[in-house]
């Protein structure tokens, strides 16, 4: 009866008749017109029927009163500005059916309750521990419907609250008048994220886009008589403009593909050139040539190994509580495991090549020789398996969007694809990429210190981590990998460095075959560096750097993003909803790779790219 009701109010309010609802274990979510809440205890207690209440208030109202394309089309690049703007847009829709419904208003308010109480944010004491995106988005709720964040995330909102007041305090008070309208909602919380200085501020043709999709809007609204020849004449204009779009993106995908042949006929040139020696374990010799990017100073950045940041005892108390944490998940992520080592292990049964003039003497013909003397020795050898002598670094993003459940899903999938390859005879690397600081760090105070020259390029401290290097066996390094379980270690993330010292660290290994696995929830991100140089300068690194790997080097890189399309930056990429899929995408993708028809070196790059989820 609960479910059935649940059901009933999330199709009243989402003004859909066929909307779908589902209880089960997956993260609660919307995809379409289905919605998936968590499945309720045998005997709920009222806190547990309104938290549910709350949930699918919440998603039902999204489905409702938000536009995906309008979202999609206003969101910034940035990583850090885009889960602000996801938040924002989450308080909005939400504070609707808040003020125009008290029922729901309370459901979300327990709902909201029960969220920071479980994310320990009721006792955050620095803003590194705080994450922003929730912080803002409490303050906004309090702007739109009056209420008091809830009291697991007033500390939160307390540590933030001056700052954003001062940086934005006009723009979140703006907004309570653009409520309704989703599209001039965005544009302020783009103004508000300029004022923080997270996002660059909307071109001119997209004001003027939007503008024109407002009068649109208003048209419609106006009245609903006639609108067939409307409905006509906006519909041939948005084919035109959808045409207009592919006609752009075709033409910059045939510009992309000439530069990259470009590029590879100057590579193959200079191959050729007599007397050159070009070192074949660098192949990013001339690389300052090919990227417009500089550091500011590499003084103060480390790699280190995840034993170097954490004392034994708490190593083992993070990884014993990373193991508790995914008691569920390991079962799933045992099984996806275990059927792909039987598919390496099938390619691992030994195949022989017989009738040879040397190698391993046949004895299974030595019969020959006893009926017929003047028959030759028959000789066999073995044939090279396709995976063997490989080496997988598997590089994940220790960002501070990371947090909580999608960082602890990637530490327990690399953890058991560690194990899986290990069996198989591959050879596996885990890294990880951060920042030491939030918003700069030394190397920021040096850059004042000197003087704030202009353009400094990268202005932060960077923190590459080895929670386990390709030698190491597998249980030396099993207990590293719950660092990433630390509070205040996933800062901000600048991928482009990363990928650079992932491939080079392959590159000196003697295996035949390397690969390089990236798994990321987003753009590169680090404030200090965006604040002083222009908005797409990491943005902009990252491609460069995985277009020098992908055409030039022997490592075949590719790469999975957690709720973020990473298939705009590499070739062969996946992306999934949420970090639930990771598993089955990080096995399905070493699979295709370990496969028979992947096997050989650049065949593999032009793959097609699917999306999960």
């Amino acid at each position: 009866m609960l479910k059935r009701s649940v059901t009933v109010c999330m199709r009243a309010i989402s003004a859909d008749h066929e909307f779908e609802v589902s209880f089960g274990k997956d993260r609660p979510g919307l995809a379409g017109s289905h919605a998936r809440l968590p499945d309720l205890p045998k005997k709920p207690t009222r806190a547990d029927i309104a938290v549910t209440r709350g949930l699918g208030d919440s998603i039902a109202l999204k489905h409702a009163r938000h536009d995906p394309k309008v979202h999609a089309r206003l969101a910034p690049e940035g990583k850090q500005a885009r889960a602000v703007f996801d938040a924002v847009e989450q308080a909005r829709v939400e504070a609707i059916g808040s003020n125009a419904m008290r029922g729901v208003s309370d459901n979300i308010a327990t709902m909201l309750e029960d969220k920071y109480q479980r994310a320990d944010l009721g006792d955050v004491r620095d803003k590194s521990e705080a994450p922003i995106e929730e912080a803002i988005a409490l303050m906004v709720r309090e702007k739109l419907t009056g209420r008091p964040a809830p009291k697991s995330g007033e500390r939160m909102v307390g540590l933030w609250r001056e700052w954003i007041e001062d940086k934005a305090g006009p723009d979140i008070d703006s907004l309570l008048g653009k409520l309704d309208n989703q599209q001039a909602f965005a544009r302020v919380v783009r103004d508000m994220l300029v004022s923080m200085e997270m996002a660059e501020e909307l071109s001119e043709e997209e004001q003027q886009e939007s503008d024109e999709d407002d009068q649109q809007s208003e048209g419609e609204d106006k009245g609903e008589e006639g609108g067939e020849e409307n409905s006509d004449g906006e519909k041939s204009e948005q084919e035109e403009t959808d045409a207009s779009s592919e006609e752009q993106e075709d033409g910059e995908t045939e510009a992309a593909d000439a530069t990259a042949e470009d590029v590879s006929e100057d590579e193959q040139a200079d191959t050729e050139t007599p007397g050159e020696a070009r070192r074949p374990d660098n192949p990013f010799a001339d690389l300052a040539q090919h990227i417009d990017y500089k550091v500011f100073t590499t003084a103060f950045d480390e790699t280190v190994g995840a034993e170097g940041l954490c004392e034994e005892e708490e190593l083992d108390r993070l990884r014993a509580f990373l193991d508790k944490q995914l008691a569920n998940l390991q079962g799933v992520v045992g099984r996806l495991a275990n059927r792909l080592q039987r598919r390496l292990m099938a390619q691992q049964n030994r195949s022989w090549d017989f009738d040879l003039e040397e190698g391993y003497l046949d004895s299974a013909r030595l019969t020959r020789i006893v009926i017929d003397p003047m028959q030759p020795l028959s000789f066999k050898q073995e044939r090279d398996t396709n995976f063997r002598d490989t080496v997988v670094t598997l590089l994940l993003d220790n960002s501070g969007s990371m947090r909580g459940r999608p960082i602890t899903v990637a530490a327990t999938c690399a953890d058991i694809l560690a194990r899986t390859l290990e069996r198989c005879g591959v050879s596996v690397e885990i890294l990880g990429f951060t920042t030491k600081a939030w918003k700069g760090g030394q190397a920021r105070e040096k850059w004042l210190k000197d003087g704030k020259p202009p353009n400094p390029g990268r202005l932060n401290d960077l923190r590459h981590i080895i929670y386990k290097s390709a030698d190491a066996p597998w249980r030396r390094a099993r207990r590293n990998l719950g660092l990433m379980m630390r509070e205040g270690l996933l800062k901000e993330n600048i991928d482009g460095e990363a990928l650079l010292w992932a491939h080079q660290r392959l590159i000196s290994r003697r295996e035949q075959r390397k690969i390089l696995m990236m798994i990321s929830d987003g753009a590169p991100v680090d404030d200090s560096t965006l604040s002083v140089n222009p908005g797409n300068y990491l943005e902009r690194h990252l491609r460069a750097v995985i277009e020098l790997i992908e055409t030039r080097s022997p490592v075949e890189l590719l790469a999975i993003g957690i709720g973020h399309d990473v298939t705009r930056y590499y070739r062969r990429a996946v992306t999934i909803v949420d970090a639930e899929e990771l598993a089955g995408a990080m096995t399905e993708q070493l699979a295709s790779l370990f496969g028979e028809e992947t096997a050989r070196g650049a065949g593999h790059i032009g793959a097609p790219q699917r999306r999960f989820g």
